[in-house]
This record gives C-alpha cells, sequence and structure tokens, in this order.
C-alpha cells in the first residue's frame, strides 16, 4: 500500500498521540521498510514491500533494546510499538534516529579511524548469543546455503564484464566453501552489513542502521564487511588487527567468501537499476566493485 506523511501522523494520532504533531519527512524506502524521519531524534519504520517485513521489525524491535548499551556507534533503538490497525493492517515502529550520510553514497575515507571503529562494533557485537536469540535468512550459517546463487551471479556478471579478476574471484570462494566452518558457539550478528546499513560522517563511521537481518551464527558474514566498507587494504588489515578475538585463518577465508557474496548481490541489484528494473540501486555497485577488487588483489 502506498505509505504518505499523512498516513504516518494518522497511525501516530491514533496510537502515540504525544508524538502526532512532529513533522514528518521521508527518510530512506528498503527492501522491507520505509523509513520516517519524526522532527529531530525519532523515524517511523513501516513494513512495505516484502512479506516476511513485519517478523524482521518485531525482532529488531524485541532484541535491539538489549544490544544497544553494550555498542560503541549509535543504532536506531525501537521506542514505540504500533498494533496492526485498519489505516494500516501491519506492525510498525518508532525509533530512534541516528544522524549521518549512508556509505553507499559517501564512503568511509579515513581508514585507520574506520578500521578501528568497525572492528570495536564487532568486537563488541560478536558475543555467545542466548538460547532463543533468532536464526538468520541464509546468513550466518555455511557458505553452502547460498552456493547455488553465488555460482550463478558470478556466470552471470562475468558474462556481462563486469566481474574484475573472475578467475580470482572463483578461487576465493571456491576456497572459502573449503575452509572448516564455524566450531565456536554463535555469536550475535548484524547480518547485513553492507555500505548502504552503515552511516559516515567527515570520513569515519557514526552509525549503524537496519537490525531486520539480526541473528546468531558464524562471525565471518560479518566480518567480510571489511572489504566492501573499508577504504584501502590497510585498512582491512588494520581491521584484522583490531578485531578481538582475533578470527583464526578459517573464518577468514569464510569471510572472503562471504564478501564475495555480498559483491555478488550488490553488483545484480546495481545492473537491475541500470536495467530500470524495480529494486535497483546503481549506489551499490561502486563499493561492491571495490570490494572485488581488493580481494582479487590479494590472489593475483
Amino acid at each position: 500500500m502506498e505509505i504518505t506523511a499523512e498516513l504516518v501522523q494518522d497511525l501516530l494520532r491514533d496510537q502515540h498521540p504525544d508524538l502526532a504533531d512532529r513533522p514528518v519527512t521521508l527518510g530512506a524506502r528498503g527492501w522491507d521498510n520505509q523509513l520516517w524521519r519524526l522532527g529531530d531524534d525519532l523515524a517511523v519504520r513501516l513494513p512495505w514491500a516484502t512479506e516476511t517485513a513485519d517478523a524482521l521489525l518485531l525482532k529488531a524491535n524485541a532484541w535491539v533494546p538489549v544490544l544497544a548499551p553494550l555498542l560503541p556507534l549509535p543504532v536506531p533503538v525501537p521506542q514505540r510499538l504500533g498494533e496492526p490497525s485498519r489505516r494500516f493492517p501491519r506492525p510498525w515502529i518508532v525509533t530512534t534516529w541516528v544522524p549521518g550520510v549512508p556509505g553507499d553514497r559517501a564512503p568511509a575515507t579515513c581508514s585507520s579511524s574506520a578500521a578501528d571503529a568497525l572492528a570495536a562494533f564487532l568486537t563488541a557485537l560478536h558475543r555467545p548469543a542466548p538460547i532463543g536469540a533468532p536464526k538468520g535468512r541464509g546468513r550466518g550459517g555455511a557458505l553452502s546455503e547460498v552456493a547455488e546463487g553465488v555460482a550463478g551471479g558470478l556466470a552471470a556478471l562475468t558474462e556481462l564484464g563486469l566481474v574484475p579478476g573472475p578467475d580470482g574471484a572463483q578461487a576465493i570462494w571456491h576456497d572459502a566453501v573449503a575452509a572448516p566452518g564455524w566450531a565456536g558457539p554463535p555469536v550475535w550478528l548484524h547480518g547485513d552489513l553492507h555500505p548502504a546499513n552503515v552511516l559516515t560522517e567527515n570520513g569515519n563511521f557514526c552509525g549503524i542502521v537496519d537490525f531486520g537481518d539480526l541473528c546468531a551464527g558464524d562471525p565471518a558474514v560479518d566480518l567480510a564487511a571489511c572489504w566492501a566498507l573499508l577504504p584501502d587494504e590497510e585498512g582491512v588489515l588494520r581491521f584484522q588487527r583490531a578485531y578481538q578475538p582475533t578470527g583464526d585463518g578459517p573464518t577468514w577465508r569464510r569471510a572472503r567468501g562471504w564478501a564475495v557474496w555480498r559483491a555478488v548481490g550488490s553488483l545484480l541489484i546495481a545492473e537491475a537499476a541500470r536495467r530500470g528494473r524495480p529494486g535497483g540501486k546503481p549506489t551499490w555497485g561502486p563499493p561492491a566493485l571495490a570490494s572485488l577488487r581488493r580481494l582479487t588483489a590479494s590472489v593475483a
């Protein structure tokens, strides 16, 4: 259904009238949700395009308030829950607003400080998750679960000439799939650390958003973000040294595989934008290409 500022204000007036007089402006339209700014310090998050969005939103509402005080970067913390109604038959939440510019539009440029900030965030997040923590949607588990999609995506992108160093990308992927799996306890994962979900200011990271894929599992899927988010190889190496506990060899091998998975998916989404297809994001292409170049340079 169409979501407008008027609808958001009506929902607030019905269920949270003390917030209804704040100005409402569109913040962002994502895969699953729309985000509408509510004054200067709050936002309304509403499920939009996918059937799974309700469950992802309720999961974030349940778990992010528990994790947020432990994290060294600002995250959107749920404040109010909106119930389904005749006006809008899905749940929705009011969260804090995290200022900053998405990294696909303003990439990090301060290599050292960005590496340290990312390492500190993931060190704090990657703690053993409790029994009952949510499982991921094809992430946080074995790479074999996404192997078919990666193989098909790499083949399609290589045919279009969009993969820098396709042999290197294939080699990294096959090595990652062959690496031993995660033997530790399932740890908390963001699960969706791509540039559009990491905010920047003055060249450094200033916030992490969109916890819809929060789950427990293998930390490699989050560690893969260093190749997509950091501006150079020096930053990647600094991140790997700063992350505690230090990942072992198999973990970094799996992380490189997840980085290929992320880059392939982002390039396909960017290509969809070029072809005018719904859901395409043209700004996702450059970070994905940069990530693949850094990855394949290490095996050249």
